[in-house]
């Protein structure tokens, strides 16, 4: 299992939760981003630098990605790609992304899309607080100890 990050959108506190978990369970981690961003030095953390434009990242992530890996993002569409290809899919707030709830999840995304379009005011997400840090570092650690072999 290698662990792949969607990092431009990626919250630094949920990276972090990342740093000390590539070093604790000796997994690669690979942030992909469009712009250099501060890495701590290890051997197992590395950043893929893409260039800018729509979903350049993302599609690097979806062509790098192989069944098995992990893949953190936020991003919906991107999430129901790596599914589709086998790879896990976990938002920063803790919440996996299965075969089974990613079209649901992504109809609701597309129908907010829809209303925002025709003028509603959603607003956005809420700030990460400490329950989903804790949320998220619980559902990563189920996910390494289950799929990770060293």
């Amino acid at each position: 299992m290698k662990i792949w990050v969607d990092a431009d959108a990626c919250p630094g506190v949920i990276k972090e939760i990342l740093f000390r978990a590539a070093e604790r369970a000796e997994i690669a981690v690979t942030l992909v981003a469009n712009h250099a961003m501060r890495i701590p030095p290890s051997r197992f953390i590395q950043l893929v630098t893409v260039s800018s434009g729509f979903d350049v990242a993302d599609n690097e992530i979806v062509r790098r990605a192989a069944p098995g890996d992990l893949v953190i993002t936020a991003d919906i569409p991107l999430a129901s790609e790596v599914i589709d290809k086998g790879a896990l899919a976990l938002n920063p707030r803790g919440e996996l992304y299965t075969e089974h709830n990613i079209k649901s999840i992504l109809n609701m995304r597309d129908f907010m899309d829809t209303m925002r379009a025709s003028g509603v005011q959603t607003g956005g997400p809420a700030a990460i607080g400490q329950s989903e840090k804790q949320a998220f570092g619980n559902q990563l650690d189920r996910l390494i100890t289950k799929h990770h072999k060293r």
